[in-house]
């Protein structure tokens, strides 16, 4: 039998259906309802369910009848307030929201504005933002930027279609075996498809010196100051550099003299002679980098985790 009433308050208990779920019978006798208790035995249907008449849940809720707050446009105070396109909510949620067992799927746009824990298939422990359906043993960044907050671990296959910026640390298992199987070979090789022979291939080993040194090389004709980059100011010790002249065509009487200015290092070739317009020659300028330490060449140890100096790889950010 059903009634009907315009307003009624109930100040402490309201039960709907046979059976009340929020009395206790090993409660003491004197246990009293918190006031404002509602207990529903039957499901429950809130505003325009989409399937009317069919209990698909305990609590069914669909979007309202009517605009809320009297025709009022409501301001949400968060940035997603745009992609309700208009359309009234369903189901509002403030402060942290328990879902205890099962799995849970999102079959429309779904917005969370607070931290949710799912005690499920499914943890979630920062803010979540879905737009679409949520597969829950994947993951799947469509719309929006992503941002996490703790460790994440990934045993599979992770697939970047556009940019991916890092601003800690990126641990790769893979790349730490290649890094560590990299620094154990005897010599560096690269090994490359021949460029001239097909079915052949092209090997060369890096050069090895027991220093940090960086080198440029070229020619010059008719003028004296051979052109070093500007980054060598603050790249290079000055004192390191040495410098191999090669005369082109004929016979020259090259030397030359290093000087640090107040914005490069000058080369100058015969630095004391008039007669600029007759040199040709071809150079390299070799140099130690001063942003590192120096290398140490020899050092007493098992192994290269023995070595006493930098450790580039822990210096270029990887673990």
């Amino acid at each position: 039998m059903g009634f009907q009433v315009g307003f009624q308050n109930i100040t402490d208990f309201a039960q709907i259906g046979t059976k009340d779920m929020s009395f206790l019978e090993s409660r003491s006798p004197h246990w009293e309802y918190i006031p404002g208790t509602l207990s529903v035995s039957g499901p429950s249907y809130f505003n325009n369910t989409p399937n009317i008449g069919i209990a698909q849940a305990s609590v069914m809720i669909g979007p309202p009848e009517f605009e809320c707050n009297e025709g009022k446009k409501q301001e949400l105070d968060h940035e997603f307030a745009s992609k309700l396109k208009g359309q009234q909510l369903a189901l509002q949620v403030d402060g942290f929201s328990l879902f205890r067992s099962g799995t849970s799927e999102f079959y429309s746009e779904n917005f969370y504005y607070s931290q949710r824990t799912t005690f499920a298939p499914t943890k979630r422990y920062a803010i979540e933002e879905t737009f679409d359906t949520s597969t829950k043993h994947a993951l799947n960044i469509g719309n929006d930027d992503c941002q996490f907050n703790a460790n994440m671990d990934v045993a599979g296959k992770v697939e970047i279609g556009g940019m991916l910026t890092v601003k800690g640390v990126i641990s790769c298992k893979w790349l730490n075996g290649q890094l560590a199987t990299a620094r154990a070979l005897p010599a560096k090789p690269f090994d490359i498809k021949h460029p001239s022979k097909d079915g052949w291939r092209l090997r060369h080993v890096s050069l090895e010196g027991p220093e940090i040194g960086v080198y440029v090389r070229g020619t010059i004709k008719g003028t004296n100051e051979i052109q070093l980059p500007d980054y060598w100011l603050d790249l290079v010790d000055d004192e390191t550099i040495t410098v191999h002249l090669t005369p082109i065509g004929s016979h020259q009487d090259l030397c030359y003299s290093v000087a640090r200015m107040k914005d490069k290092i000058s080369i100058a070739i015969n630095p004391h002679e008039f007669y600029s317009h007759r040199i040709n020659c071809s150079y390299i300028v070799y140099a130690e980098r001063k942003d590192l330490k120096p290398l140490i060449t020899e050092y007493e140890g098992e192994s290269m985790k023995d070595y006493p100096g930098e450790d580039f790889v822990k210096l270029g950010g990887i673990q």
